[in-house]
């Protein structure tokens, strides 16, 4: 045994073990040790290795042998280890799926999956449950892809097995379910409770399939609907099948009653169109009256995940039906008022199954969207239950602030993410009656800022008493914030503005007694409630699209004398320099106070009228940490805490370019503070020794600060005052900083970022003069910059797996951003540099390759950003300099193409679609110079040219690779960049007219009989009129061919699996 396990320990070492040798002792192993369950588990895992690899994979005799074998053992042995019998089942389904369309004698050899576990459900009780497991696992494993083979294929799988076996496996289920449910099962006996607990597990997989290949993210599944195929209405349309779940949750304890509401979870949310309107009324009528029963007696609901489960099925009631629907339903008064009853008594509870409460608030959120588009004439009562929720809400959550602080419990308020979403869900249900919500939230603000008032003036208060008054006014800050920014101005009326008014107020005075007591003291949860509050209030209240005449407008000014926009604005900047004053070191804060200020200088109108304002004229002008204690260096913990400096300096900058025009006086004078750190810079450079931290502190800050401002400045005139500020004078401060610490990531991205920022040409404000020669010395600038840092980098060989990126990777990917930036700017002519001799782009170039060959294909798409700024490079470099690919040695082409064949199926479109576009630039360019090298008085091919249609013509499997991915992906996939593909489609069927000749009838052939001839018209019509040229007017008839075709294809398809219902979009 231990000799075995040396062997097969390192499950990789398979790879490299001929098939039959492996296999001889693999099932040596099984026969041998057969009272050792790890030995059978180890051989059960080995067996899966061996039949998933897709080198030497097993002959197809071998796999039947093998699935056999696994039956005849899991026959003979019910009462096997539990983990060994699950490592059995899971290699008898991925035998099954990879070998889906394996036949033998014209017989789908491995699809009769039921008909092998029938003498598993005419056996004992654990035969029973092996034989559901079977069929569990095998439908879990055909809906999962793995990354070891292709979408294509997983996908076409998964289809022929949801159109031959899954509703024929799903109604096995249901069956079984049945005759369970009508039996007294005992449900103490171990192995009846497991054999029902199977089959509900069976059940949910089948519902939980993933009909259509649209893997949906399961942290939104509370928007999702099942895509329930046509051919499966028989089973919704009987009543008997929903029935027969909320039977079984009335009848089973609670271990096993989660699983039924998860699967009636996904019955309440099949597809609309399943149904027609009175079908659909009937199942709703049926799904309302079974959660009626189960709110009238809510016993069970006190078991955590039948709870979870329930909040989620109510959720699916308005996610999947509309609330007209809803209110025809014939005991819908009462149902509401159940469920209304369940939220509030949810919502009091706050401390149980805080997770779902998502689930009862987004139902109310959504039923109080639909109030204004509902048009039944049956009452739907929300007037009277939505007010009811918000007041649950509101008070449960200002009843918990004591006992939390009393008993030292988690505060709900530090969970950001979760009370945002909350606050956005309820901004829509306090809309609805807002009169009540207002009036509920002023009488409760009231009372806290009274008693908050009373504790301050009382010079013995206790600590406790102060903090749970501040805590209440937290919440209520947040929720009066939250239902600001639920305002929708087509249904807002003048009297909900001045209620707006009403609460805007309260707010206000509460700031202004807040900030007072800031000199000795403060409190960071109201003071980012506060910037929630003033966030929503933004978005709202001010900008270019609100009504100024507005009766919130008419409050401020009654009761605390704001009289216009302006005036509300200067409060803002007043808030945001307090924040800065008095919170620089807490970052949560700081970051939020910026953010604001950021959002403000956004609007055309707010930024002007912000600049004329005092307070925004003294940040102009004072903007050092001796007034903003954050932008100081001695005080940071680490270089990370700086980032939300960029984001000051692009708020200052587009303040400073509302009337900056052409003053370099004014810029000059902005712009001293960042001189002055500059030249601290460069002394300390200027030293043999000096104090590093010190220096790198100050660097980072000031980069970060130029990034801001160069961000900021889209404009030519502006823009141009900083190139001349910063070159030639300071650009080399960088160069020698990225030398020093090229190891140290906190110091150079920061550098590399701004580098980026500099050489974009956004808004084309890099336009030098004809007579100016900084293009060309904005590039050089730029080689010097990626040659000094890859080749630095490189020298720190290899890295640990989850370091990899922070170290390397992220610096290379804004490397490739900035190369990409400064190639596709158009203020560079680069025919000059080699007409001069300058090596500058060569360098770039060079060292773009020697970083690229230095990351692994598998990392260029696991990791996002990389990934998209190298596609994005290489997009430009093949469509502009064509010629440096063509002259790079054979292996790096191989791997350059390798990275666009496997980029073409990568899940990012964007990724997709850059390489669709590279592919199109070099097959455009490999079909121009053979066409040249055909004619007559051609021109000699150049060097570069000749070399690389020599290798092409060496590895033809490339590029006939990517023209079988590229057609499968059209015909097989859902291509959602179509037109992308369609562009180096043509050009590689011109280069492999042979080869698409045999892909062409090969996949005419793998389709039936009956379908053959279609699919073959279907190819003839698609090079209809397409000439043998790459003319744009060429190009685009094959376009609308390639749209026509991709119809035609699908229709062919449809047809086949669908027969009668060939015209649902599911069957």
């Amino acid at each position: 045994m231990t000799l075995l396990l040396h062997q097969f320990g390192d499950l990789r070492a398979l790879d490299d073990i001929p098939s039959v040798l492996l296999l001889n002792k693999l099932f040596c192993l099984c026969q041998l040790h057969t009272n050792s369950s790890y030995s059978q588990l180890l051989a059960a895992t080995c067996l899966t290795k061996l039949v998933s690899r897709t080198n030497n994979p097993l002959p197809l005799e071998q796999r039947i042998d093998i699935r056999t074998y696994v039956l005849n053992y899991l026959a003979t042995r019910p009462k096997l280890a539990t983990f060994v019998t699950q490592a059995l089942i899971q290699l008898y389904t991925r035998i099954t799926k990879l070998g889906w369309f394996d036949c033998q004698k014209d017989e789908y050899i491995f699809r009769n999956a039921i008909s092998d576990v029938t003498r598993f459900l005419q056996d004992s009780v654990e035969h029973c449950i092996i034989g559901v497991t079977i069929l569990s696992q095998l439908t879990n494993e055909i809906n999962q892809a793995d990354t070891t083979h292709p979408l294509t294929k997983h996908r076409k799988i998964a289809s022929s097995f949801r159109d031959s076996s899954l509703f024929d496996i799903f109604t096995l289920s249901c069956n079984l379910l049945k005759q369970a449910s009508g039996k007294n099962l005992n449900l103490n006996d171990e192995n009846q409770h497991g054999l029902l607990m199977q089959l509900l597990k069976l059940t949910h997989n089948c519902l939980n399939f993933d009909f259509i290949g649209t893997s949906t993210d399961e942290s939104s599944d509370d928007l999702c609907t099942v895509q329930i195929p046509t051919s499966w209405r028989s089973a919704f349309l009987d009543s008997s099948t929903l029935q027969l779940f909320f039977d079984l949750y009335r009848n089973i304890p609670p271990s096993l009653s989660p699983l039924v509401l998860s699967c009636l979870v996904q019955i309440a949310s099949v597809r609309r169109s399943l149904f027609n309107n009175a079908e659909r009324a009937k199942f709703l009528s049926h799904l309302v009256d079974g959660v009626k029963r189960i709110l009238e007696n809510p016993q069970s609901l006190a078991d955590l995940n039948n709870y979870h489960e329930f909040c989620r099925l109510l959720a699916r009631l308005k996610s999947n039906y509309q609330l007209g629907e809803l209110v025809k339903v014939e005991n819908y008064p009462e149902v509401i008022r159940l469920i209304a009853n369940f939220t509030v008594t949810s919502l009091q509870h706050w401390e149980f199954a805080p997770n779902s409460v998502h689930y009862l608030l987004s139902l109310w959120q959504r039923l109080a969207a639909s109030v204004p588009y509902v048009k039944a004439t049956e009452p739907h009562l929300l007037e009277t239950y939505t007010p009811e929720v918000t007041k649950a809400y509101v008070t449960s959550r200002l009843e918990s602030v004591h006992i939390i602080l009393r008993d030292g419990l988690e505060d709900p308020l530090e969970d950001t993410g979760l009370v945002q979403q909350q606050l956005e869900q309820l901004s829509t249900i306090g809309r609805c009656e807002y009169e009540k919500t207002c009036a509920l939230l002023v009488q409760l603000f009231d009372q806290s800022a009274q008693s908050y008032q009373e504790l301050l003036q009382t010079a013995n208060a206790i600590a406790m008493d102060l903090a749970v008054q501040e805590g209440r006014l937290t919440w209520l800050v947040y929720i009066i914030g939250a239902v600001i920014g639920g305002r929708v101005s087509f249904a807002s009326t003048d009297e909900q503005d001045a209620m707006d008014g009403e609460l805007v107020c309260r707010v206000l005075q509460l700031m202004n007694l807040t900030d007072s007591r800031l000199p000795q003291t403060g409190n960071e949860k109201l003071e980012l409630a506060m910037l929630s509050f003033f966030e929503q209030f933004r978005k709202i209240y001010i900008g270019d699209q609100v009504q100024k005449s507005s009766k919130l407008y008419r409050r401020l000014s009654e009761v605390l004398g704001l009289n216009d926009e302006t005036m509300v604005l200067s409060v803002f900047i007043g808030k945001i320099i307090t924040n800065l004053k008095y919170w620089g070191r807490r970052e949560p804060i700081t970051s939020k106070t910026l953010q604001l200020l950021n959002d403000l200088s956004i609007g055309y109108s707010s930024v002007r009228k912000l600049v004329k304002l005092t307070a925004v004229q003294f940040m102009l002008n004072n903007h050092t940490s001796e007034h903003f204690s954050f932008l100081g260096i001695n005080n940071q913990s680490n270089l990370t805490d700086m980032r939300c400096r960029t984001t000051f300096y692009t708020a200052l900058g587009r303040l400073l370019m509302v009337d900056l025009g052409e003053d370099e006086d004014q810029f000059e004078q902005f712009m001293l503070p960042l001189t002055a750190a500059f030249e601290t810079v460069a002394q300390l450079f200027s030293t043999s020794t000096f104090n590093e931290q010190e220096a790198k502190r100050t660097l980072v800050g000031l980069v970060r600060d130029l990034r801001g401002i160069a961000f900021a400045f889209n404009a030519k005139t502006s823009f141009m005052m900083l190139f001349e500020w910063i070159y030639p004078s300071y650009l080399p401060i960088l160069q020698r900083a990225v030398e020093l610490w090229y190891h140290d990531p906190a110091c150079t991205t920061p550098v590399l970022k701004l580098m980026a920022e500099l050489v974009h040409n956004r808004s084309q404000r890099l336009q030098f003069d004809v007579s100016s020669p900084n293009g060309i010395l904005l590039f050089r600038e730029t080689s010097k910059m990626i040659t000094t840092y890859g080749n630095h980098i490189l020298t720190l060989g290899e890295l640990p797996k989850d370091q990899v990126y922070a170290l390397k990777l992220k610096g290379i990917s804004i490397c490739f951003s900035m190369l990409k930036a400064a190639l596709s700017g158009n203020y560079v002519n680069f025919g000059v540099f080699r007409l001069y001799g300058d090596d500058a782009l060569d360098n770039a170039l060079q060292t773009f390759i020697k970083l690229l060959l230095s990351i692994p294909h598998s990392d260029l798409l696991d990791y996002p950003k990389l990934s998209q700024s190298y596609y994005s490079l290489l997009e430009v470099l093949t469509q502009d300099h064509m010629s440096f690919i063509a002259s790079l040695e054979p292996q790096v082409i191989m791997y350059i193409l390798s990275s666009i064949s496997e980029g073409l199926t990568a899940i990012d479109t964007m990724v997709c679609t850059g390489c669709c576009s590279s592919l199109d630039h070099i097959v455009t360019y490999l079909f121009k110079q053979l066409s040249r090298s055909t004619k007559k008085r051609a021109t000699p091919l150049s060097q570069e040219s000749d070399r690389f249609l020599h290798i092409m013509q060496q590895h033809p499997e490339m590029i006939q690779q990517m023209l079988s991915t590229v057609l499968n992906i059209i015909i097989f996939e859902d291509c959602r960049n179509q037109w992308s593909m369609s562009r180096p489609l043509l050009g590689l069927i011109l280069l492999n007219e042979k080869y698409f000749a045999d892909l062409r009838n090969s996949i005419v052939n793998s389709q039936p009989p009956e379908t053959q001839q279609a699919m073959h018209l279907c190819f003839e019509n698609l090079m209809e009129g397409i000439e043998r040229n790459l003319l744009t007017k060429n190009r685009d008839r094959f376009t609308q061919n390639l749209s026509v075709f991709r119809r035609e294809v699908n229709d062919s398809m449809k047809n086949l699996t669908c027969g009668v219902n060939s015209n649902d979009m599911m069957s």
